[in-house]
């Protein structure tokens, strides 16, 4: 796969118009990465954000509408980015992957949203899923269940949520009972991404069922195959926008777990679950971003060649402060997931930084969606002009991977308690 990667990324390196898309002046001085302040991309992450922005003009958007129309998975994209080393960025180079940061995946990411956030929530789910066993698993888990999504393009899912137990993730009623050199769960998840496709899940259960065990104690992390008896997959959930992405309910009965797939240790899962979020959410702060600069350049373009009034809408005061009010919100918001991911790659506790880029990404994404549908009137009602898709597809990024409710109730913890300490 990396090798496949490096050719695709040799070919793009003489692409000038695949330039970083904020850079709208060259520096006067050059100066090397790291030396303070630094906008500029490396010339590797400039080849991962070439590679990503073809790939996604080129290959997702005039595919996107058909497979939101039908709902299909999209797997013929997944392995064609999986073959270009768009997909699981995170694995160590130890496991077979590129071993990337945040921040470079945050850049793939973007790109790829770009193209259709369902196609890329698909991908970023992977990343989910294999999140805690990157940060939390042993050598041998490492291998067997990241070295193998290496091999062959294949996917996996985070199984945390619940049907009543989203946001409230201490609410898990999910069941963990060791019994000799095993574990048997009973429970059902819902809202599962990649829930149907899953070669593997990451799954959290409550192995206290003492109600009184704080959190931090009473759930464990388990690596689970997708094909242990007992394990019943729901049916694909129709849902709003993001539709070729596979959301299914799965119930677990009686579904036997070696104990070597717990990850650390009994009592661990809830950190490992949490800890997960503070590499993801900026990537999917970037995905937002992604669909967010998709609506400004469809609007732009549509104001420069629709009239109204004798002249083109971009020459309307009104319009044009609202482009204008569009291209700094999204400025702003891909600031906030670079700030993030940047902390987390620097070694940092960046649970502040991701909740921040998470709740606002996500609410600039809604805003210029419905911005953009309002600039092209009627016809941004319509199915046959992309930007209702984009209305539709964004109010996810305002519910999943913690709601934006529930990160303001982060940030303001962690503002406040600054202020405590």
């Amino acid at each position: 796969m990396a090798a496949a990667f490096r050719r695709g990324c040799g070919v793009l390196r003489s692409l000038s118009h695949f330039e970083w898309r904020a850079q709208h002046t060259k520096a006067s001085v050059k100066q090397e990465p790291g030396l303070g302040f630094n906008f500029e991309l490396t010339e590797q992450q400039k080849e991962f954000q070439a590679t990503a922005r073809k790939f996604a003009r080129e290959e997702i958007i005039p595919v996107a509408a058909e497979y939101d129309r039908t709902g299909e998975y999209p797997f013929p994209l997944i392995k064609r980015a999986w073959e270009l080393g768009l997909i699981n960025a995170h694995i160590p180079e130890n496991c077979g992957g590129l071993g990337l940061g945040t921040f470079d995946a945050c850049l793939i990411t973007e790109e790829l949203a770009y193209g259709c956030t369902g196609v890329q929530t698909a991908i970023e789910a992977n990343s989910l899923g294999q999140m805690p066993v990157i940060l939390a698993g042993n050598d041998e888990q490492k291998k067997k269940y990241l070295g193998r999504m290496t091999e062959q393009p294949m996917m996996c899912a985070y199984c945390v949520t619940e049907p009543s137990a989203g946001s409230d993730v201490a609410g898990i009623k999910t069941r963990a009972e060791k019994k000799g050199d095993e574990y048997v769960i009973n429970g059902q998840k819902m809202w599962i991404t990649n829930g149907g496709k899953a070669n593997w899940y990451f799954l959290l259960a409550r192995s206290d069922p003492d109600p009184k065990v704080p959190p931090s104690k009473a759930f464990t992390g388990f690596i689970v195959e997708a094909d242990t008896p007992g394990i019943h997959i729901g049916k694909k959930e129709l849902n709003m926008g993001q539709r070729c992405s596979d959301t299914r309910g799965i119930a677990f009965e009686d579904v036997r777990v070696p104990k070597e797939n717990v990850l650390i240790a009994e009592g661990a899962g809830f950190k490992i679950a949490m800890g997960a979020f503070d590499r993801t959410r900026p990537t999917v702060a970037a995905g937002a971003v992604g669909l967010a600069q998709r609506a400004l350049d469809e609007a732009t373009k549509y104001a420069l060649e629709r009239k109204t009034f004798g002249k083109l809408l971009a020459e309307h005061q009104a319009v044009s402060f609202l482009l204008a009010e569009m291209a700094m919100k999204v400025e702003l918001a891909r600031l906030s997931y670079q700030r993030a991911a940047w902390e987390v790659d620097a070694g940092r506790r960046n649970t502040y930084y991701a909740s921040i880029a998470k709740a606002f990404a996500g609410d600039i994404a809604n805003q210029l969606a419905t911005d953009a549908v309002q600039i092209f009137g009627g016809y941004g009602f319509n199915t046959e002009y992309p930007v209702e898709k984009l209305m539709r597809d964004a109010k996810i990024y305002q519910i999943y991977e913690g709601t934006a409710q529930i990160q303001r109730l982060i940030i303001a913890r962690e503002h406040i308690g600054k202020f405590k300490n």
